[in-house]
């Protein structure tokens, strides 16, 4: 099963929300461990956790970049 939106082709099938799941999941505990290895909100910002992801999602610029979604995540993680 493919999702579409009209005018905008192809949004999204299971396989893909099954692969940022799993992004997420895979982020989310690299960001704890650096954590509980008390590093600081800089240095996992610059440890990039994100790194092998950054090719599809990441972005330096606009309204969302990839700095910002790794702040957050790691406020989500000091914070449960």
């Amino acid at each position: 099963m493919c999702f579409n939106a009209v005018g905008d082709g192809r949004l999204c099938d299971e396989a893909d929300i099954v692969e940022f799941r799993d992004m997420m999941t895979i982020i989310r505990d690299r960001i704890q461990a650096m954590i509980e290895d008390g590093m600081s909100m800089e240095q996992v910002v610059e440890a990039g956790p994100t790194r092998d992801y950054d090719g599809r999602y990441g972005a330096d610029s606009g309204f969302w970049t990839t700095r910002q979604f790794v702040e957050t995540m790691t406020g989500v993680s000091i914070y449960p």
